[in-house]
Order: C-alpha cells, then structure tokens, then sequence
C-alpha cells in the first residue's frame, strides 16, 4: 500500500490545511512573494508528514506563512541545503552556517547575496 505524503489536492486539506491555506493567500496579497520566490506555476501544496501547508513553484522553491514583528501575515522562503539537506529560513541556517558542510556553505552564500544579505554571513576561521 502506497500512502499519500505530499498533496496540491485540496480535498485532502482538512480544516486546519484550509486555514493555513488561506494565510498563505492573506499573507500574499498584504507583503507578497518573498524576493528570491519566482511567481512562475504557484500552487498550495500540503506535506502529510510534517503538517506543513506551504506554496511551491515551477522551480520547486518554497514559501511558508508566519506572523511577523507587525503582526501581519508574511511569507518568507523556506530553504534545503543541498549536500546536508538542511532546513529552514534564511535565519535559522544562518545560525548553522559555520557547521555547514563546504559546499552548503557555498550554496546558503549564493543565496545570501541573491537576497542582499551577504554582509551577515560570518567569516569562517581559517584551519
């Protein structure tokens, strides 16, 4: 038997999805795509394995829903690391970036000054 993880099928959204759903659209419309989210093939799509509702892309990028400082609904890019397959925001694999492996740091850097926040990722100590 083959279970179902992942779903753009949104009968198989329950209540909470539908919600989380519309926060996605509601967060949209108010603050946008976030910067490095192609607005190209958008769809809600729903991971039945860790709850996650999120919109994805042509491109397979991901953009997840949170309430920001202004408490105002924000979509914010939701990131996996190529080598390790880290997850995250920018934020939190910022804080793992000197643990990263070589070529995830390489990676989470393009992405830092894709998004013109390279000045904060650290200068790692030379072994």
């Amino acid at each position: 038997m083959i279970t179902k993880t992942y779903t753009e099928d949104l009968a198989d959204f329950g209540y909470r999805e539908q919600r989380e759903a519309q926060d996605l659209f509601e967060a949209w419309k108010t603050n946008g795509l976030p910067i490095d989210f192609e607005n190209n093939e958008v769809k809600v799509a729903f991971n039945m394995n860790s709850g996650y509702v999120f919109l994805t892309n042509s491109e397979y990028q991901v953009a997840m829903c949170e309430t920001n400082e202004q408490d105002q609904l924000e979509l914010y890019s939701f990131y996996t690391s190529p080598y390790e397959g880290k997850e995250g925001s920018f934020d939190e694999l910022l804080e793992e970036y000197k643990d990263m492996h070589p070529e995830d740091q390489l990676w989470f850097l393009q992405i830092a000054e894709n998004i013109d926040r390279q000045d904060e990722i650290p200068v790692l100590d030379e072994e």
